[in-house]
């Protein structure tokens, strides 16, 4: 009888133990999981940017300076000579943190057309071409633009011309932020080539008097005044 107790005694006491020791496996095992989540959520990267980075840095808006800005244009004539013109009046903003993010609204007025030639800007203004009193202005507005590393993006956005809009992507390169003659600076510029025709310009296009392929620079400098160093 003596017997029989002490081995139920002792059987009771093997099953806490194991008992207990389940439960410590337990313990440990879901400790060991919930450090695992916490480590894994505290190194997980930062989301890319809709540019396509994943830096945070701020954007600063800077402003066209006009007299320092030019749009170029270039289009064969006659199927011989490369003939270029100039737009002198641009305005709008540039959104910008280098290497990071860039979104651009830029308007051109027409009516600025500039070939040194006082009946041939009047011919371009007229509604064989830009037909500058039905659309005074010439626009590009970014949806996106992607870094390319070392100053450069890749923008998309809408380009407006003769009251046509179209989608187009262009390749920009961007100067370092400066500050200089008191307020901070950043350059822009853009080299790319659209289709008349795609825009509703016709005009020389048949016969090849005008080329159709017209090649666009637009140089850009802008400025952020609010970064302007305080005066001692």
């Amino acid at each position: 009888m003596k017997s029989r107790l002490s081995k139920t005694i002792t059987d009771i006491q093997s099953s806490r133990i194991i008992r207990a020791a389940a439960c410590g496996v337990v313990f440990i095992a879901c400790a060991a999981s919930t450090l695992a989540l916490t480590s894994h959520q505290e190194t997980k990267p930062a989301a890319p940017s809709a540019n396509g980075s994943s830096s945070s840095a701020a954007a600063a808006t800077f402003t066209v300076d006009d007299t320092h800005s030019m749009s170029l244009f270039r289009v064969t004539h006659m199927g011989a000579g490369r003939f270029w013109g100039r737009f002198n009046e641009i305005s709008g903003t540039a959104q910008y943190a280098p290497d990071s993010m860039l979104a651009l609204d830029i308007t051109i007025a027409v009516s600025s057309v500039d070939c040194a030639n006082k009946k041939l800007d009047g011919h371009l203004k007229s509604p064989d071409f830009f037909n500058a009193v039905e659309y005074p202005t010439m626009k590009f507005v970014s949806t996106g633009a992607k870094s390319l590393g070392a100053g450069r993006f890749d923008v998309t956005g809408n380009l407006t011309i003769h009251g046509v809009t179209k989608p187009i992507t262009v390749p920009i390169e961007c100067s370092p932020v400066v500050v200089m003659g008191g307020a901070a600076r950043a350059g822009f510029e853009t080299t790319f080539e659209i289709k008349r025709s795609d825009f509703g310009m016709n005009y020389g296009v048949e016969h090849g008097a005008v080329s159709d392929e017209t090649r666009v620079i637009v140089s850009l400098e802008c400025v952020d005044k609010s970064k302007a160093p305080a005066n001692p």
